[in-house]
């Protein structure tokens, strides 16, 4: 009976997800000529197609254009434009499924006309290139928000998973969110460090995104979202979207994870090597099955943030596609149900998990727009480069 008022909690208000990596997951399967991947079918291969997004009762999908830290400067910009382009690619193909959305309004257009609202954020500073014509040129393009970093520094920002260089922001990444928020585009502190999260909080003028972060407190991962910072999103109005992954989930996940990481260094292999890393997992589970992470945990990771932030800053951002980690009964798109299911069970009303589903996120896209129009009547396009805000050690 749960399960069948979930659903008809998410057919009221249409899931609105964070971060899927599909684009990149189909690039690397060799199919990126989306028209031939077949997504109208249940794709084995991936956790997400269009029949499963639409059983999972999804109506908005921030698709990731993401590209590998291995990559930097102009290939890094090159691949992050040839994501872009499988995206609109993708959209193409599916003209009765799919639609870009770059508005809160179109979100509601799309959502309404039962087709899924697309909008793309872009993974990674290192993808912008130390550019802020690049970032203006992704906005046009369609992107609409930027993760700060991904599992590297970039020479503006440190990673939550790299050793700190910044301090947090330099000078030029406090230009790099300012300029995002005079666009109108999202600044999303997934994947940064705590003082890159506090300096961008510091500096910010919009709502900030976490678009795939859980919380620290419940699981310590450097990729959560320590209560602290938790606790000054409703000051920002920002969100943290609760994602899926089961070593940011499950303590005891974490756990076999560090395991898996100190195998892998011991053996001269990069961590973050992703094919790597996927083989690494496979052979030690052979001998040391990993545990299973639970939806009961994932569901405790957003009664946390809902807890410290409130209501109005908790979101999902699952991150199908990006990871071969999922919590048991979360195995792709087509489950999410159950998660809201979970958290009727544990007493929550409908309009608060129409709130988690969707709500918060389109409120968030809404404030940033009209905080855009704002910042725009104050002052132009930021000129600067890095060379001249930081120095010349640091555009290198």
């Amino acid at each position: 009976m749960t399960i069948d008022a979930a659903r008809a909690v998410l057919q009221r208000y249409p899931l609105a997800d964070g971060h899927n990596d599909l684009p990149w997951e189909l690039r690397e399967n060799g199919n990126s000529d989306p028209a031939g991947a077949r997504l109208t079918e249940r794709a084995g291969s991936t956790q997400t197609d269009l029949k499963r997004l639409a059983e999972g009762g999804v109506g908005t999908q921030f698709w990731s254009v993401f590209v590998p830290v291995t990559l930097a400067g102009e290939a890094a910009v090159a691949a992050t434009l040839e994501q872009i382009d499988l995206v609109h690619r993708m959209i193409a193909a599916y003209p009765d499924r799919l639609e870009l959305a770059l508005t809160a309004a179109d979100v509601a257009r799309i959502t309404a006309a039962g087709r899924l609202a697309s909008l793309m954020g872009a993974e990674g500073g290192h993808s912008i290139g130390c550019s802020l014509g690049v970032l203006r040129a992704m906005y046009r393009l369609g992107v609409r928000y930027l993760t700060l970093t991904h599992t590297a520094n970039v020479p503006w920002a440190d990673s939550a998973t790299d050793e700190p260089a910044a301090g947090g922001l330099t000078g030029f990444g406090r230009l790099v969110v300012g300029e995002l928020q005079r666009l109108g585009m999202l600044a999303d502190l997934s994947h940064v460090a705590p003082a890159t999260m506090a300096d961008a909080l510091d500096a910010a003028e919009a709502p900030v995104i976490f678009s795939h972060s859980s919380a620290r407190a419940v699981c310590d991962h450097p990729r959560n979202v320590p209560d602290d910072i938790l606790a000054r999103l409703p000051g920002n109005r920002g969100l943290c979207m609760v994602t899926f992954v089961s070593s940011f989930v499950s303590p005891a996940c974490r756990e076999w994870d560090l395991g898996l990481i100190a195998d892998m260094e011991r053996d001269g292999q990069d961590p973050w090597d992703y094919g790597a890393r996927h083989a690494a997992r496979q052979q030690r589970a052979k001998s040391q099955p990993p545990p299973a992470a639970t939806i009961g945990q994932v569901a405790d990771h957003a009664e946390h943030v809902r807890e410290v932030a409130g209501i109005d800053h908790v979101g999902i951002g699952g991150d199908f596609d990006g990871t071969d980690e999922l919590p048991a009964g979360l195995d792709d798109v087509s489950c999410y149900p159950a998660l809201i299911a979970e958290l009727l069970d544990r007493g929550w009303s409908e309009a608060d998990c129409g709130q988690l589903a969707s709500g918060n996120l389109r409120r968030v896209l809404a404030e940033a727009e009209d905080a855009a129009r704002a910042i725009s009547a104050r002052r132009g396009p930021c000129l600067a480069r890095i060379e001249d805000v930081d120095g010349p050690s640091r555009a290198d």
